[in-house]
């Protein structure tokens, strides 16, 4: 089910961006918040594989397996003596084999994690973000295996399918669409009808405080923008950028593809899809090719590519980790989130219990 309708505004349709090179400057806060997170997605998937053994524990050689599906830096005996305050090995009994288990720290951790992602006040916003990320450019729906790359940053449980979906089928439904990218038939997840109540960026939400509404629409916002004190754009970049803010806000949540693809005005939507996407996550970045694979899937993977070149200002580019991630500037002041979500409350809680010595 996707929303057909296009709303025809009278806006500029012309392309004005100079023909200068933007340059990248390094943020060492933000890479600071990128690099602090090294591993984590690692320990936490192979802390799920445990604990949805019957047992508790996995033998090392079934752990040992993993190595490849869960793209661990090392081999697993490796990564589970560098992680000793998570994972410990133990001999179950004589001649047995060594298995794998929790510390008890991690145990405790992981039952309150759970009752994060378990209680009804996070269960009710996540699956609302989720509806969120599927109505954005007025789709509707999403193939599954583009929620499966955004399922970390989106902090959905592991097992979301039987977690959450399953709380919420006047929400979701599953169903076959040819994937734009293949032409091959895939899986995909949809909305059952489009909920009206939940197209208001984040972005409007702020700007028009408690007066928001989707029947409320405000045209005159300009994106927050933070550069670090040694970034300095060009002039006529600058001069570029200031008259591109002035340009009509079009909500992400609307369907613009009307506009020329060229357009400065097609491309203040672009980013202002971009800038919801992040903003729907909890950890307010993600890898580039997950955003470029969710673009793609919309028809604006090289509007996004462009995008975020375009403006620094509104997205920073990390590069470690042997990866380029993209962070929403706004959403850190220094290395920290301005507003952390509960999922990564936990989170920060395994990484203290990863960095113990």
């Amino acid at each position: 089910m996707a929303c057909s309708t296009k709303l025809y505004h009278n806006f500029n349709h012309i392309r004005t961006f100079v023909n200068a090179r933007v340059k990248w400057v390094r943020d060492l806060d933000l890479d600071t918040a990128v690099l602090k997170e090294k591993n984590l997605k690692h320990v936490i998937s192979l802390k799920n594989h445990i604990v949805s053994s019957p047992s508790k524990s996995l033998s090392v050689y079934n752990a040992s397996m993993l190595k490849s599906s869960l793209d661990l830096p090392m081999t697993t005996i490796k990564f589970v003596e560098k992680h000793h305050h998570v994972f410990s090995q133990f001999q179950p009994g004589p001649g047995l084999p060594p298995r794998v288990k929790l510390t008890a720290q991690a145990l405790s951790l992981h039952k309150e994690e759970m009752e994060v992602h378990n209680s009804m006040t996070n269960r009710e916003e996540t699956a609302r973000r989720l509806a969120r990320l599927l109505m954005l450019a007025g789709m509707g729906r999403l193939p599954i295996y583009v929620i499966e790359k955004l399922k970390w940053d989106m902090g959905l449980p592991h097992d979301y399918v039987r977690t959450l979906l399953a709380y919420y089928p006047d929400y979701f439904d599953v169903c076959v669409v040819k994937d734009p990218l293949s032409g091959e038939e895939v899986l995909a997840l949809e909305l059952v009808s489009w909920r009206k109540d939940l197209c208001v960026s984040e972005l409007e939400k702020r700007v028009m405080g408690l007066n928001y509404g989707a029947d409320k629409r405000r045209h005159d916002i300009a994106f927050p923008m933070f550069l670090p004190s040694s970034f300095a754009l060009e002039k006529r970049v600058k001069t570029w950028v200031d008259v591109w803010q002035t340009l009509p806000y079009i909500s992400p949540y609307e369907n613009a593809f009307h506009l020329d693809s060229n357009s400065d005005q097609a491309e203040k939507w672009t980013v202002a899809i971009l800038h919801e996407l992040l903003s729907l996550l909890v950890s307010k970045k993600t890898e580039r090719e997950n955003l470029i694979c969710y673009g793609e899937c919309l028809g604006l993977g090289s509007r996004f590519k462009k995008a975020l070149v375009h403006h620094p200002g509104i997205f920073y580019i990390c590069n470690k980790i042997r990866t380029q991630t993209v962070v929403l500037r706004e959403a850190y002041r220094n290395e920290f989130l301005v507003k952390k979500h509960p999922v990564m409350g936990m989170r920060y809680w395994y990484i203290h219990l990863m960095t113990k010595k």
